[in-house]
């Protein structure tokens, strides 16, 4: 049995499991090793797998500004950031255990073999002993499940799927950011409130796991409220022309287009979509609505004017008035000289979170990170208190509704926050139906 002392001084147990799972080859730790790239020198290194290229690019810049800024107040340099709001003592600027942190990076592409390839890379040749970044569910999926057979940390970035933390869970991964059924919890009320209870809505969706699981969530809520589905579209996340899956939407009854869409499929597919005249449409005696269920400040800015006055869902926001969110705004923007994004916040964190979770456990063995990580309850890092389920290593914290800017101020004040969803809200059991069919398993260390 190991044990450890959690931040509030609770004594827990529990089981160091995993030593027995077979594994590949390739990924065996030599027996003079407790786990897979324990770290031996002066140093420690991290990596940092994100999409430098393909549709969700410009979420991977700010990932990886978010991780160098991470970096940097780890090693005690730079203000220190939300290290100096992060509830947790167990950080001080010196690195993780007083070993200085070094990272390498990979590109995702935003495709789930070329970011197996890359995080394999990381994990073998750089001596990686945790990996995180991704800003595709199907990415972080498959990411994921590479580092449970490897025995590394994977702290997932951006992944709105809920097979992340529901059929796909695994014991090594953990994720901050929030999933698709919060989105849809936290935007049903204020969408019968701006639209009420009778409306035909159409989805666009991406066809992959993000998408799936986000159309299932918002069409669940929204007719449970009273909406009618009129029609489901699977798109391909390759797709830059939407034009030809507008169009019939112009044939049908429908007042409402759902963009199940992210990144540039989500601003191409709206850009197509008010270039066709839907926003000055009026069906069934009502003006015709669209709604973006994900959404980030980057794709309001690629959007450009199409997202005035359009609602959706995200996960944190730079205008958030709280310490941590301050002072992470006032860091990232002092060195890079605007506002960071959610998937920035959300990568940020999880460096912090994993490096505390190394401090607390005295080891960066992952049995025990994920034994410190579990259960594990914090605030100071935006959002307000938030837990890490130990059932299902799904975060739950406060999520945002959020709206296209009618008068923005500047390029980079695009949303308001309409609605803080309290965490209440968006919780739900591990077994709920949405989430069903997975198997957390245990750790594995790799050895």
């Amino acid at each position: 049995m190991s044990k450890l002392l959690t931040r509030r001084g609770v004594l827990r147990t529990g089981a160091v499991a995993g030593a027995g799972v077979a594994l590949p080859t390739i990924f065996t730790a030599g027996s003079a090793s407790a786990f897979v790239n324990e770290p031996s020198g002066s140093t420690v290194t991290l990596g940092f797998n994100v999409p430098q290229t393909g549709p969700y690019a410009d979420e991977g810049a700010d990932e990886l500004r978010a991780y160098e800024l991470a970096v940097e107040h780890l090693n005690g340099e730079g203000d220190g950031g939300m290290l100096n709001t992060f509830s947790s003592d167990s950080l001080d600027g010196t690195g993780i255990m007083g070993k200085k942190v070094e990272y390498v990076t990979g590109d995702t592409q935003t495709k789930s073999d070329a970011a197996r390839a890359s995080a394999k890379s990381m994990i073998e040749k750089d001596g990686a002993i945790m990996i995180t970044g991704g800003s595709s569910s199907g990415v972080a999926v498959a990411v994921q499940g590479l580092c449970q057979e490897a025995g590394v940390i994977f702290m997932a970035g951006l992944t709105h799927s809920n097979d992340t933390t529901g059929k796909d869970k695994k014991a090594n991964g953990f994720r901050h950011f929030f999933n698709a059924y919060m989105s849809a919890a936290a935007l049903a009320p204020v969408l019968k409130a701006q639209y009420g209870t009778d409306r035909k809505a159409y989805h666009l969706t991406a066809d992959y796991t993000w998408g799936w699981t986000q159309e299932e969530s918002i069409a669940a809520a929204t007719e449970a409220m009273g909406w009618e589905t009129v029609n489901k579209v699977r798109t391909p996340l390759a797709a830059t022309d939407f034009s030809s899956y507008i169009t019939p939407i112009l044939q049908t009854d429908a007042d409402v287009l759902i963009l199940n869409h992210y990144g540039g499929n989500m601003v191409n597919s709206l850009t197509n979509a008010v270039q066709f005249g839907l926003r000055d449409r009026m069906v069934n005696g009502k003006q015709f609505e669209i709604v973006v269920p994900l959404y980030s400040r980057l794709m309001a800015r690629g959007a450009g004017e199409n997202v005035k006055g359009i609602l959706g869902s995200t996960n944190w926001h730079w205008s958030l008035q709280d310490e941590g969110s301050k002072a992470f705004v006032k860091s990232f923007g002092t060195k890079y000289g605007f506002p960071p994004s959610q998937a920035a916040h959300t990568c940020y964190v999880q460096t912090l979170l994993y490096a505390d979770a190394v401090a607390r456990g005295g080891s960066f063995n992952p049995c025990s990170v994920v034994e410190a990580l579990e259960g594990y309850e914090f605030d100071g890092l935006g959002n307000g208190p938030t837990l890490y389920r130990a059932a299902d290593h799904q975060c739950f914290k406060d999520v945002l509704v959020v709206r296209g800017k009618e008068n923005p101020q500047s390029e980079f004040d695009l949303l308001e926050v309409v609605e803080v969803t309290p965490r209440a809200q968006v919780e739900y059991a591990p077994d709920h139906p949405m989430f069903a069919g997975g198997n957390l398993g245990e750790c594995n260390p790799g050895a």
